[in-house]
């Protein structure tokens, strides 16, 4: 893509009611614009972005038997007011239609998947099964903030299991685990498996992914030397403290951003829509559900938390919106032959072609934050190729345009 054709452009100064990280680059850098607290529109650096998450969840989930749905957001008020959820639930939007009907805008699938898994599960051999959606999400809630962290609305993956017993679904959370924390390796994130149920291992399974950040909202307490984590609100330790579980290391307190989270259902909604199956004794039994969520435009949040220095964002190279960004300091046909050849090698570019200075370049360079930034000019060119350089590093150096796509591939 050509920056001179880009529909966006970036701006020198933050919103000022923007006081995230987050929320202040990306707008700057032109992925994100906000429609009001809690709702931002995804512009197209933005949507590249999205899209690169989404893939390496989708890529995660499928690899652990996950098949891939895509479930409504207007539901039946009837579906809510079975589970107790319609007159429980206060983040719930709720909507009545021109002929007096009741609707809500999802804000979980639990009350659509279910009755949606009834008519297909009625055996032992039709499970375990699991089901996912990546799609949008609606909360009312009072305080948006925090930029992409927290929203009314925003984008999810959903994954819903169901198992014949306890044994099962905890053998499949363990499954499910190790793929989360793939996910988040391949992100460039260090997430922490946190407590959420109290400080007692032996309760239900009710696990937050954890990711150190100032501009999280949860407290947690963790452990150097094991993968002990608790959230604060409901442990049993204080800082300080020797760690429960290695007993080795003093625990640690941080601030964190919930990058996604699991429960284990139980029963409950298998009962409450009567989804039943037949055990191998030929008995009626409930399945034991489990629901795993991730939040893809939290994620977006949390990584440029975590990626960036007073300059702008730094991406990492699986979720970059391009991996190129080529600046020509001057129009030159060198610049114009290595953007072809980059593109015929199918290297994602973004053609910095603008008629402004290189001091702008430069610093829309960084702002925007792509890992690979290749520099064409008379300077370079003189010393025999062009000036390359990665994001996250200080130094630059000259390469032989022959050897660029060779390089970069």
């Amino acid at each position: 893509m050509k920056q001179s054709t880009l529909f966006t452009k970036t701006q020198k100064n933050a919103p000022k009611d923007e006081i995230t990280v987050n929320a202040q680059l990306l707008t700057r850098a032109g992925f994100v614009d906000k429609l009001m607290a809690g709702n931002y529109t995804y512009l197209p650096l933005g949507r590249r972005v999205l899209n690169k998450v989404r893939t390496v969840v989708r890529e995660e989930m499928d690899a652990i038997g996950g098949q891939e749905i895509v479930m409504p957001t207007l539901h039946p008020s009837e579906n809510w007011k079975t589970t107790g959820g319609w007159d429980n639930i206060d983040v719930l939007f709720k909507i009545k239609s021109r002929t007096e009907k009741d609707y809500a805008l999802g804000q979980s699938e639990e009350e659509i998947v279910t009755p949606l898994a009834k008519k297909f599960i009625s055996s032992y051999k039709d499970l375990p099964m699991s089901l996912y959606q990546i799609h949008w999400k609606y909360r009312d809630e009072l305080r948006a903030k925090s930029g992409l962290l927290r929203g009314r609305e925003f984008e999810m993956k959903d994954l819903y299991s169901f198992h014949a017993d306890q044994a099962d679904f905890d053998r499949y959370y363990q499954i499910a685990k190790e793929a989360y924390l793939k996910i988040y390796a391949r992100l460039g994130l260090d997430a922490k498996v946190t407590e959420a149920s109290g400080g007692s291992f032996t309760q239900k399974i009710s696990y937050e992914f954890m990711v150190i950040t100032n501009a999280g909202e949860d407290d947690i307490l963790y452990c150097d030397g094991c993968n002990f984590c608790v959230n604060v609100e409901i442990a049993k330790e204080t800082e300080g403290e020797a760690c429960p579980k290695c007993h080795k290391e003093k625990l640690k307190k941080a601030r964190a951003s919930e990058a996604g989270n699991v429960f284990d259902l139980g029963q409950k909604y298998c009962k409450d829509f009567e989804l039943t199956f037949t055990d191998q004794n030929g008995a009626s039994q409930y399945p034991i559900m489990g629901c795993y969520g991730i939040g893809i435009t939290r994620l977006v949040g949390i990584i440029v938390e975590k990626c960036h220095d007073d300059r702008g964002i730094i991406w990492p190279e699986s979720v970059a919106p391009f991996q190129v960004h080529l600046l020509s300091l001057g129009k030159n046909e060198a610049a114009e032959k290595i953007y072809a050849e980059l593109l015929e090698n199918n290297i994602e570019v973004l053609y910095d072609d603008r008629d402004v200075t290189a001091g702008q370049k430069f610093a829309d360079a960084d702002l925007i934050g792509i890992p690979i930034r290749l520099v064409l000019s008379e300077k370079s060119l003189a010393a025999g190729g062009a000036e390359i350089k990665k994001r996250n590093e200080k130094d630059s150096r000259i390469i032989a345009l022959e050897k660029i796509v060779g390089e970069i591939k």
